[in-house]
């Protein structure tokens, strides 16, 4: 006897290369990435395209480069929609970057206008892992076929003959308000730190006011920075970058703490030794806590804003 295939999703779930998912996580859950746009000394980059991180930190440790970053335009999610409804999808939830740093939740609603099956936009407030957590969890229940119902019990003779028919029914899936309302309380979960060397990067990128820069820069501290109400905001400065990694470990070891479970990710630029050494650190002290741990490069687009010494961390409820 011939194997069904498999039914393809009804939801598919799309988001943007500043969730800085690992290598592979997209292609398994079957999510659809629309890159970002990274301009280095006045010549326009795609990410993920003809511009990696690897690439960015090249040109971020020249200080002379100007390097500033782009939104998609509507047209590039306008062909992810396409791309997927043309796989099968019914609707599609696309989860995006926090509306506060960019614009590009914008123009995934500019998007869904002209899409041929409905578009759920979610803006997540997030963005890096926080935001790759929303959606690697959003995809993964879209994947998910709800529980079957109990099968029924011998009343009349062709029971057993119905139900075996019954079972051949595509089975039922999560709607797109269910993927959705997954990704926005992922989302809503995540705390992030970063640490950076100069927040000279994010000043002028206009992601952070000139004042709170100044202060944040104060005496050679180094900054640690987290997401309050979808925007960056300075936490507190530390003397040293050693203090700097140990602090980033401290604040995440107390707030998984004090969850049942957890995702953990680690992002950088470039180091991808420490990165793990600090995962390591929060395994070890963590155990079964853990549901998921992440050593992820930070995406192009961050990193054009934190600076070529951006280290952080990503906790989310499991």
């Amino acid at each position: 006897m011939s194997r069904r295939p498999q039914p393809v999703a009804s939801v598919a779930v799309v988001t943007d290369s500043t969730a800085s998912l690992p290598e592979g996580v997209a292609e398994r859950w079957g999510i659809g990435v629309v890159p970002l746009g990274v301009v280095v000394d006045g010549v326009e980059h795609v990410e993920g395209v003809d511009l990696l991180s690897s690439g960015l930190l090249t040109a971020l440790t020249h200080g002379s480069r100007k390097v500033t970053t782009s939104q998609p335009p509507p047209a590039a999610f306008a062909a992810a929609y396409q791309r997927a409804a043309a796989a099968g999808a019914r609707e599609i939830v696309s989860v995006h970057l926090s509306g506060e740093l960019s614009g590009t939740v914008r123009a995934a609603q500019l998007a869904a206008g002209s899409s041929p099956v409905p578009v759920h936009v979610v803006d997540s407030r997030a963005v890096g892992m926080a935001l790759g957590f929303a959606v690697v969890g959003a995809a993964r229940l879209a994947a998910t076929p709800l529980p079957p119902h109990a099968a029924p019990t011998g009343l009349l003779a062709g029971a057993r003959s119905w139900w075996h028919d019954r079972q051949r029914v595509e089975p039922v899936r999560p709607t797109a308000d269910d993927v959705a309302s997954c990704a926005r309380r992922t989302a809503e979960s995540a705390r992030v730190w970063f640490l950076v060397d100069s927040l000279e990067h994010l000043r002028r990128g206009g992601r952070l006011s000139a004042p709170a820069a100044a202060l944040g820069t104060v005496l050679g501290l180094r900054p640690i920075l987290t997401l309050s109400d979808g925007g960056v905001a300075l936490l507190e400065r530390v003397r040293t970058r050693r203090a700097g990694r140990d602090r980033l470990v401290a604040l995440a070891l107390a707030d998984v703490s004090a969850r049942s479970s957890a995702r953990v990710a680690v992002h950088h630029l470039g180091q991808p030794e420490v990165a793990q050494t600090l995962a390591n650190e929060l395994v070890a002290a963590l155990g079964d806590r853990l549901v998921e741990v992440v050593v992820s490069e930070s995406s192009a687009v961050l990193a054009a804003h934190a600076g070529p010494g951006v280290l952080g961390i990503v906790v989310a409820d499991a």
